[in-house]
This record gives structure tokens, C-alpha cells and sequence, in this order.
């Protein structure tokens, strides 16, 4: 098990602080150049201030990154982001950038997301976690299960009521792209940060058309969350819009092998979906990383449930 302490600054955290429905939020950084490999999904991340102040205030679980537009981080977190609206979100990054952003520009930012975030009392925040060091800019990382540290971490987790009975020397994550440890906080990853992670990995194309138009890709759940599914990369694929109707209602399906069905109903009842016939066999696009891939098991189930066989 590792854990995380990310630098953030006064303004982001009281923002956020002051919004406890807020349970999802992105903690941003003005550049997407590198992407945040520090932690495997549902493991803590916490937020300790600049110095002077220095101090851990509060925290959540690490659900995923993606790097996104500002438009694109507005339209899925909003306030998550730490700014009353998209201008002061534009204008805190361009202050980090060391220039303002231009009118007609939409920069890419790095989102690290996390999620069942909470904030620490006042009477309750921790002071910074031993050796770490004052020209720290971004972060530091911590493996739990060697570290001199892992009594600290043990502490932040228990005054939110989590992680006594936790054996930090076992394997964090289950096997797959689980977002979320059910040792540590039961709920989901939320519809905000699934959408973004979907976006990034399937390389912003539908997985079936190979449509690349941004404001018609939806990220698709192939096992409903209505219907047992989760919040999981291999549960999720990148459709067009009209594709993801189409696979919610069974005319689309893919096989255990990543290759498209299309149902007979689609032309029986509609005498039309040519291009969908013509693709039929065909592999989908998948994300390079085979653990994000659609999972078999799921795909079968979508084929048993959900597919238009006749």
C-alpha cells in the first residue's frame, strides 16, 4: 500500500473545505506533460499546504488521470476544480503557467482525481509527515509497508474512521482497474471522473466508429451501474452518442474477443445501420494498456442480458 501528499495552496483547499457535498474533486496541475503514476487506484492521497502553513488539511482516494482541456475539467468537476466558475478557473491556471490564457485558448491540464475527499477540523489537522523536505514542489510518495511512516498514515486514516483493522504489508488493489478499495471507503468512483478516464484511455475515439468529434463521445458503462456494474475502466468503452443508444438497447454487442455483433433487429426493424453491418467481425478499438481492456466476463454478460440475438 502507498500513500500520497500533494502540495496544494490555501485558496484550492479552503474553496473545496467549504463545500462538504463536494466529494469528487480534481487536483489539478497546469501541465498534462506527465501523467501521475504514483498510486494505484483507491489509495490516499492527502492535501498538506505551502509553508509556512505546512500542514496535512485533509485528503481522499486516488481514482485515476487524465489529462484534459479546461474546458473539459470544467465541464466535468465544476467546483470540484477549487474555482467558483470556468474564468477563475482560467485564470488560476494561467497564474501557474506565469501567463495569463489567451481568449481563444484551451489549454490541457493534468487532472489527478480524487475521490470520497474530506477535509480535516481545524483542531485536527496533522502536521507534515516526517522527511519531507521544505523544496518539495509537487508531491511525495510513500510505500506504507516499509516506510517509518506508516504509523503517520495509520493515524490520518483512523481520525476519519477508517483503516484500524488494515494490514498495511498486504497488496493494496484487487486484481484489474478496481476503482476503489472496499477495505477503505465503499463507494464508487463517481460518473464525473469515469467519464474522463474512459476519454483518456480509448485516446478521445469511439471504440466502434473510430469517431474522433469530441462533443458526441460519452463514456458508456457495458454492465449498468443499475444492474451490478461498476465504475471500472474494463466496464466502460468510449462511444458516439447514437452508438452508445444503439449498445444500451442491444443492437450493438461485442464478443469476448473484442469483435462487433450487430443484431438482425437493427435493419428488420429499421432498414438501415449499413455502416454498423459492414464492421461486423471486426476488433474494436481498445486502450493500449490491456488491464483498462473491456473485461470477457463482462462483455458476455452484456451479449446474455442485453444483446438482440433475433
Amino acid at each position: 500500500m502507498k500513500a500520497y501528499v500533494g502540495i496544494t495552496d490555501g485558496s484550492w483547499y479552503r474553496f473545496l473545505s467549504a463545500r462538504p457535498t463536494l466529494t469528487e474533486v480534481n487536483f489539478w496541475r497546469p501541465s498534462s506533460s506527465r501523467e501521475f503514476r504514483a498510486l494505484d487506484h483507491g489509495e490516499p492521497f492527502f492535501f498538506k499546504t505551502h509553508h509556512p502553513h505546512n500542514r496535512v488539511v485533509g485528503g481522499g482516494f486516488f481514482s485515476g488521470f487524465a489529462p484534459l482541456r479546461v474546458s473539459e475539467a470544467w465541464e466535468f468537476f465544476g467546483q470540484g476544480n477549487g474555482s467558483a466558475s470556468l474564468s477563475e478557473l482560467r485564470h488560476q491556471v494561467g497564474r501557474y503557467r506565469s501567463q495569463p490564457i489567451d481568449p481563444g485558448e484551451d489549454p490541457a491540464i493534468g487532472c489527478v482525481i480524487i475521490r470520497d475527499v474530506f477535509f480535516f477540523p481545524d483542531d485536527r489537522i496533522a502536521g507534515p509527515p516526517p522527511d519531507f523536505a521544505s523544496n518539495i514542489v509537487q508531491g511525495k510518495s510513500y510505500d506504507l509497508a516499509r516506510h517509518v511512516a506508516a504509523a503517520y498514515f495509520h493515524d490520518l486514516l483512523q481520525r476519519i474512521g477508517i483503516g484500524v483493522n488494515i494490514d498495511l504489508s498486504e497488496p493494496w488493489h484487487r486484481d484489474g482497474p478496481v476503482y476503489g478499495d472496499p477495505r477503505l471507503a465503499p463507494r464508487r468512483l463517481g460518473q464525473q471522473a469515469f467519464q474522463a478516464v474512459v476519454l483518456h484511455a480509448y485516446e478521445r475515439r469511439c471504440a466502434i466508429s473510430g469517431d474522433r468529434i469530441r462533443p458526441v463521445l460519452q463514456a458508456a458503462h457495458i454492465r449498468p451501474v443499475a444492474a451490478g456494474g461498476e465504475h471500472r475502466l474494463d466496464n466502460g468503452l468510449l462511444l458516439r452518442s447514437d452508438v452508445h443508444t444503439l449498445f444500451d438497447r442491444g443492437y450493438l454487442a461485442i464478443d469476448p474477443k473484442r469483435r462487433l455483433l450487430v443484431s438482425p433487429r437493427l435493419r428488420e426493424e429499421f432498414g438501415n445501420g449499413e455502416d454498423f453491418y459492414r464492421r461486423a467481425g471486426q476488433e474494436i478499438n481498445v486502450p493500449s494498456r490491456p488491464r483498462d481492456r473491456p473485461h470477457p466476463e463482462t462483455l458476455e454478460w452484456h451479449l446474455d442480458e442485453v444483446f438482440l440475438r433475433v
